[in-house]
């Protein structure tokens, strides 16, 4: 069974419908897929009803935006959860706030050197839609700054250029609590992935386990073989649940769908930790 739990459509970041991100998964020949927007689960339903008609597998899951108290970004994976739990829900609402405070900050200070604009961002996002500096990637390809996303990120929106901004968010230790108070199974996303930036310290992750973490995201292109090897140590030590994930945004990364996958009984845990909404299984 081929099951890649993290993938994105253009309700945040990625650059198809939920609808045509389960087409892709099934001909990439998938199984089981989880959408993981950002902040958002509002492509849920459309893409419960593509899987049924495919006959895919659907886990519905959610990447929440944290940082650490050292202002270190980490991604939550949030699997099964309720999607009315209000708590979850006010917390969302400030990050998505946030996150467009921040874009416009970021697109200010671009606008001082690149002929870039908030209306060109604009025009990358979906109405409702999380913005993000991947939107604002595609607005400097679009521009001619950058060739693609990639580009863009390891210079320009990298978190040691003069443009780039922080931002206030959850908590990593909240936002595990908060998931399981919504019946939902947390998952630190790519925990290891230095090439982004800094990773939080080992007390992260354990107070991450003490707040009820459930698992981690080890098989991931952007984790060091170093860091994968720690993190199936620390999973083991603490019986944590280990996925792998192509972390997919269409053509807006070079990530391929299935290109790492997790076990199905991984899964299971999964499934049988969840409380708060139905696998399409």
């Amino acid at each position: 069974m081929r099951i890649d739990l993290h993938t994105h459509s253009n309700v945040s970041d990625g650059t198809e419908t939920p609808t045509q991100l389960m087409h892709a998964a099934s001909v990439a020949g998938l199984d089981v897929v989880a959408l993981t927007d950002h902040d958002q689960t509002t492509g849920w339903a459309q893409a419960t009803e593509a899987a049924s008609k495919l006959g895919l597998g659907f886990i519905p899951g959610m990447e929440i935006t944290c940082q650490d108290s050292n202002g270190i970004s980490v991604h939550l994976l949030s699997y099964l959860h309720d999607p009315s739990y209000q708590p979850l829900l006010d917390e969302l609402d400030n990050a998505l706030n946030s996150r467009i405070i921040r874009a416009r900050r970021i697109v200010d200070l671009l606008a001082e050197d690149y002929p870039i604009s908030w209306d060109l961002v604009g025009e990358h996002c979906l109405p409702g839609s999380t913005v993000g500096r991947p939107h604002i990637a595609d607005a400097l390809v679009t521009a001619g700054v950058v060739e693609n996303r990639n580009e863009a990120f390891a210079n320009i929106l990298s978190s040691r250029s003069r443009y780039y901004v922080s931002h206030p968010a959850v908590s990593p230790v909240t936002a595990v609590q908060l998931v399981r108070e919504a019946g939902g199974v947390p998952v630190f996303a790519h925990p290891k992935a230095s090439a982004r930036g800094r990773v939080v310290p080992d007390s992260t992750f354990h107070d991450m386990i003490d707040a009820g973490l459930a698992g981690v995201e080890v098989h991931h292109r952007d984790n060091t073989a170093e860091g994968k090897t720690w993190l199936l140590e620390l999973a083991a030590e603490h019986d944590l649940i280990v996925t792998g994930s192509s972390d997919y945004h269409g053509t807006g990364k070079l990530n391929r769908l299935g290109e790492n996958l997790t076990e199905p009984d991984m899964l299971q845990r999964i499934i049988d930790q969840g409380t708060g909404t139905s696998p399409s299984i």
